[in-house]
């Protein structure tokens, strides 16, 4: 296998792998020492940038992704040194399991309680890249920045991004940001793959204005990119999810047929060629992948060395069409 590449988070001066390690199995699907064996072979392989969430392991379990991570962090050798650790704020927490006042969304105390509580499941005293996992329309960025300034100036947060945000909400952020003499938000985690290509209307573009890097979540479309006819045909079972769903609509089995068979007459596969893809769009860092084995993290680790000729780019493009540049998709 070759070098891992790096690249800036936008417009940040911090260098992160062009694949993002997501450790959302981490716990639900992954045991402990199996993730860990998935994060030592990230690092060795030169994937630095990690992704989780307060509120992975779900249920009530929430809070036991940070766990694994921090109990491989305790092992030492260099392993925090050498990971940018994102995590992200928003999920309720409440110990109980049931929902409770400010123990959930952005405010200043929910931002403070969490952020805490994250850093002792880490077992960390820093965060690298904070995210916000959903717009709160309660809460005013105003607020919402005053408490991560705070975090900064503590040293508890290096960064703040954010996930699931529409373009409006991203410019409100760092106009807001701006107003306070901040950063703002250096990246945006969306939902952007061949077969979901809406962020490409607004969110991309609002990405690149303010400088904030992508980071695609659900990159091979909840395995709807990854060869899923074929491997129906193979009688390996579908699991349920996004692509069970989505191959219910005749258009998009037809979509992923074509998809599937173009990639055929290349000798390619379908989940490095998805996530290769995005690695060419304007704007992207690097996609987010869930490895629950040593072989899917090898696989997705391929694509970063694959390089697709600009012919196959546009049958791709023909398969599964953008909307276009903004705001021509939806006017004159």
């Amino acid at each position: 296998m070759g070098a891992m590449e790096y690249t800036q988070l936008g417009r940040t001066g911090l260098r992160v792998s062009r694949i993002v390690l997501g450790t959302m199995n981490f716990g639900p699907q992954t045991d402990e020492d199996t993730s860990h064996g998935l994060m030592d072979a990230a690092l060795d392989a030169g994937l630095n940038f990690f992704d989780t969430a307060n509120v992975y392991g779900w249920g009530e379990n929430k809070g036991r992704t940070e766990e694994i991570i921090g109990s491989w962090f305790a092992k030492g050798g260099e392993r925090r040194d050498k990971t940018v650790l994102a995590t992200k704020v928003y999920g309720g927490m409440a110990g109980d399991g049931k929902p409770w006042p400010n123990h959930d969304r952005l405010s200043a105390l929910n931002i403070k309680r969490a952020v805490e509580a994250s850093l002792r499941r880490l077992g960390t005293d820093y965060i690298d890249l904070y995210q916000f996992h959903h717009v709160d329309r309660r809460t005013p960025f105003e607020e919402i920045w005053q408490a991560i300034d705070v975090l900064i100036k503590e040293g508890k947060v290096l960064y703040a991004g954010s996930s699931n945000f529409p373009g409006y909400k991203i410019a409100q952020a760092n106009e807001t940001a701006a107003r306070r003499g901040m950063v703002g938000l250096v990246s945006e985690q969306c939902l952007y793959n061949l077969a979901e290509r809406r962020a490409e209307m607004e969110v991309v573009p609002a990405a690149q204005e303010y400088g904030l890097g992508v980071i695609p979540w659900s990159p091979l479309h909840g395995g709807l990119l990854g060869g899923v006819i074929r491997k129906e045909a193979e009688g390996r079972r579908r699991r349920d999810g996004r692509s069970a769903s989505a191959l219910e609509n005749t258009k998009v089995r037809e979509q992923v047929r074509a998809y599937e068979d173009l990639l055929d007459e290349h000798g390619l596969e379908p989940g490095g060629v998805a996530l290769a893809w995005l690695l060419t769009r304007p704007g992207v860092t690097g996609p987010i992948v869930g490895p629950r084995t040593a072989e899917q993290l090898d696989s997705a680790l391929r694509a970063v060395e694959l390089d697709l000729p600009e012919e196959l780019l546009a049958s791709l493009d023909e398969i599964f069409p953008g909307p276009g540049p903004s705001p021509e998709a939806f006017a004159w």
